[in-house]
C-alpha cells in the first residue's frame, strides 16, 4: 500500500484536503452557503431593472420581495422538520443549482406573474438549504460553537454582500437578458457537494419532532424569536430596497448603488463573524443587546449625511446590527439541542421571512405614499424593540 493510499484509508468519509470530518463539512457547507445566498441576493439589484422592464410600481417590487422571503424563509421550519426526520443530504446538495437557475432566471421574466414564479421556486431552494446546513455546520465541534457557526453564517452573508457587485458586473458584461450564464458556478458546486459532502451526522438516527422540548424552552425562545424578527425587519428591507433608494431617489448610477449595497452587506458579514467570537467571550445576551442599542445611531446618520461619510455610517450600522445572526442560532440550538434543524429554521428563516412578508410590501406601499427614504428611516424603531425583547429573556436561559 502506498503512502497516499494509506493516508486516504484513515481519513473519515467526507474529508476534504485532509481536513477533519467536522472541518471539511464546515468548509463545504460554508461555500455552499455563499453560493446559495449569492443568488438569493439577486433580487435587490434586479429590482431597478425589473421596475423599468416590466413597469412595476414600488408596491409590486415590494410584493416580489415578500414572495421571496416567504418562499426562502417562512417555509424554513417545514424544511427543518423534514431534514431532522429524513436526513437526506439532497436538501443541501441541490440548493446551489436550483437557487442559481430560478433566481438568475428572473432576467427572462416577461411579466410580473412569471417573475413571481421564478422568485418562489428559487426561494424554495434557498429555504431547503438553510435548516440542514445550520444544523450540520458546527455539529462536529465541541468548543467555541459560536465561532464556527459564525463562519457558516458569515459565508452566507458574504455571498449576499457580493451579490450586488457580482450581478452589476455581470449585467455590464453580458446584459440583463443573458444572465443565465451566471448560474453555472452554482450548478457546478452542486456537483462538488454531490461528490464530497458526507457529514457524519447523516448516520445518526432520525429525530422525532419533540414538542415537549420546545415547550420547555417556550419563554426564552419566544423572546429570542421576537428579537430576531425585529432585527430582520431592518435587515431584509434594507437589503431589498437600498439599491433602489440610491438609484431612484438619490440618482446614483446602478453600478455605484450596487457597490454601496455590497459595502453595507460585507460590513454585516464581518460583524456576524466577530459577533460569534464575542458571544463566546462576553456572553450572548450582552452581544445581542449591544447590537440593538448601538446600530441605530449609525444607520440613522446615513440618511442625514452625504457622500462617503454617509456610506461609512451605513456600513458601521450594518456591522453592528448583524453581530447577532450566528449568536441567535447558536443560542436557539443550545436551548433545544434535540431539535437543532427546527430551531435553526425558526431563527434564521421563519423570523426573517415573516418580517420580510410584512414589512417589505408595507415599506413599498409607504414609499409610494411618501418616499422610499422616509419609509426606510421608519424601520429604525425596530432595533429598540429588539432591545426590549432581549431584556425579557431570562438570564438563566441566555447568560
Amino acid at each position: 500500500m502506498t503512502s497516499d493510499t494509506a493516508s486516504s484509508a484513515v481519513l473519515p468519509r467526507g474529508t476534504v484536503l485532509g481536513m477533519s470530518s467536522a472541518a471539511s463539512t464546515l468548509f463545504l457547507l460554508s461555500f455552499a452557503h455563499l453560493f446559495v445566498d449569492l443568488h438569493a441576493g439577486a433580487l435587490g439589484i434586479f429590482q431597478p431593472l425589473l421596475v423599468k422592464k416590466l413597469g412595476l410600481t414600488f408596491t409590486e417590487a415590494g410584493l416580489l420581495g415578500g414572495v421571496l422571503v416567504f418562499s426562502s424563509s417562512v417555509t424554513q421550519p417545514l424544511y427543518g422538520y423534514l431534514s431532522d426526520r429524513i436526513r437526506s443530504r439532497m436538501f443541501t446538495v441541490l440548493a446551489p443549482a436550483l437557487a442559481a437557475v430560478f433566481l438568475t432566471g428572473l432576467c427572462l421574466a416577461s411579466s410580473f406573474g412569471w417573475a413571481l414564479v421564478a422568485v418562489f421556486l428559487g426561494g424554495a431552494a434557498v429555504s431547503a438549504f438553510h435548516p440542514q446546513g445550520a444544523s450540520w455546520a458546527a455539529a462536529g465541534f465541541t468548543r467555541n460553537r459560536g465561532q464556527w457557526m459564525a463562519v457558516f453564517i458569515s459565508a452566507g452573508t458574504l455571498g449576499m454582500a457580493l451579490s450586488p457587485s457580482f450581478y452589476s458586473y455581470s449585467i455590464d458584461k453580458l446584459g440583463f437578458d443573458n444572465l443565465m450564464w451566471t448560474a453555472i458556478p452554482g450548478v457546478a458546486f452542486t456537483v462538488v457537494l454531490a461528490i464530497a459532502l458526507h457529514p457524519a451526522e447523516m448516520s445518526a438516527a432520525r429525530q422525532r419532532f419533540d414538542g415537549a422540548a420546545l415547550r420547555s424552552a417556550a419563554r426564552p425562545l419566544t423572546y429570542l424569536f421576537l428579537a430576531v424578527f425585529f432585527r430582520s425587519a431592518v435587515q431584509v428591507c434594507f437589503a431589498q430596497f437600498l439599491a433602489l433608494y440610491l438609484n431612484a431617489q438619490l440618482k446614483l448610477d446602478l453600478s455605484v448603488a450596487a457597490h454601496v449595497l455590497t459595502f453595507y452587506l460585507t460590513a454585516g458579514a464581518v460583524g456576524g463573524f466577530l459577533g460569534g467570537r464575542m458571544a463566546d467571550r462576553f456572553g450572548a445576551r450582552r452581544v445581542i443587546m449591544a447590537s440593538f442599542l448601538f446600530s441605530v445611531p449609525f444607520m440613522a446618520a446615513f440618511f442625514h449625511t452625504t457622500g462617503l461619510l454617509s456610506y461609512v455610517m451605513l456600513a458601521v450600522g450594518g456591522f453592528i446590527l448583524l453581530f447577532t445572526i450566528p449568536v441567535n442560532v447558536v443560542v436557539a440550538q443550545e436551548l433545544v439541542p434535540s431539535q437543532a434543524g427546527a430551531v435553526s429554521a425558526l431563527m434564521m428563516g421563519f423570523a426573517w421571512g415573516t418580517a420580510g412578508m410584512v414589512f417589505i410590501p408595507l415599506t413599498g406601499w409607504i414609499s409610494d405614499q411618501t418616499s422610499l427614504g422616509f419609509a426606510l428611516q421608519l424601520l429604525l424603531v425596530f432595533p429598540l424593540l429588539g432591545l426590549w425583547a432581549t431584556s425579557r429573556i431570562p438570564r438563566e436561559a441566555v447568560p
